[in-house]
């Protein structure tokens, strides 16, 4: 068998296996599904479930705030608050905190043409932001996609200290956005629910997509003020989901640059803001 013929059947497969996850999702992503689950996670005989979804996704539970005992739904143990000093915050003044627990997915270059690749996938930021005046702004900057597990600590934390400029939402259905969702959903980075949080920090814009999760749109928000403090909770998910960061052209510089994939924790020292004097 020649290589083109080999090639040739792995696309055809590769693209089977596409076409049955969007079918399976598109049936079980309706609003009917997203209440049924919203309100058996929020009931009382959901507890029952919190001992083996502990076990499954390795929890520590030396770092939650309460006893397993008190919380009365799987919802409320999902949306588990940590003690007090379980995450350290980095405090340089210039400095970039992961806003979440999560794995940095991927990073890189906004191009000139509005797009960003994430596993293998074309995005575009126009319609990640929905809005042609917004996008200017961020051309040739840079990207950074940070995903949430059902393990992970689900509370979204400011990643530097800023004033809140603008908010916005988008979008109406929430796809998955593990790697799966990511390499074979509809894009569900810039399709998904999502809501905006453009900030400004000294003279640097920069915005915080919280991106809505498979079945649940919910993305509560907690911090009503304009100014957030770095470290500080700002909100939270209700299931898994994703955070993505956008920073201006030469204006931020990571520190993770070969190690993507990669675990990071809130307070996670992720890169620097340039300030303008250093930037050439």
């Amino acid at each position: 068998m020649t290589n083109s013929k080999v090639n040739w059947i792995f696309w055809r497969a590769n693209k089977l296996v596409e076409m049955i996850y969007r079918l399976l999702i598109e049936l079980t992503n309706r609003k009917s599904t997203s209440r049924i689950l919203a309100k058996f996670t929020n009931s009382t005989i959901s507890r029952i479930l919190i001992p083996s979804f502990v076990k499954v996704y390795n929890i520590r539970l030396d770092e939650i705030e309460k006893p397993l005992v008190e919380y009365k739904s799987l919802h409320e143990f999902f949306t588990r608050r940590l003690k007090s000093r379980a995450r350290m915050i980095y405090e340089d003044p210039d400095s970039v905190i992961s806003p979440v627990d999560a794995t940095i997915e991927d990073f890189g270059r906004i191009s000139l043409d509005h797009s960003f690749i994430v596993k293998g996938k074309q995005y575009s930021i126009s319609e990640l932001l929905g809005s042609e005046q917004k996008v200017q702004k961020y051309l040739n900057g840079t990207y950074m996609i940070f995903y949430l597990s059902p393990s992970d600590y689900h509370w979204i934390h400011s990643p530097v200290t800023c004033k809140v400029v603008d908010q916005w939402v988008l979008g109406t259905k929430s796809y998955p956005v593990n790697k799966y969702g990511l390499k074979y959903g509809k894009k569900p980075l810039s399709t998904n629910y999502r809501l905006m949080s453009e900030v400004w920090m000294n003279d640097v814009s920069m915005v915080i997509v919280k991106v809505g999760a498979m079945f649940i749109n919910s993305i509560e928000m907690v911090e009503e003020g304009d100014v957030w403090k770095k470290g500080n909770e700002i909100g939270y998910f209700s299931f898994g989901s994703t955070v993505i960061l956008l920073f201006e052209e030469g204006r931020f510089e990571p520190s993770i640059a070969s190690r993507v994939p990669c675990k990071v924790k809130v307070g996670e020292f992720i890169g620097s803001i340039k300030k303008t004097s250093n930037i050439r």
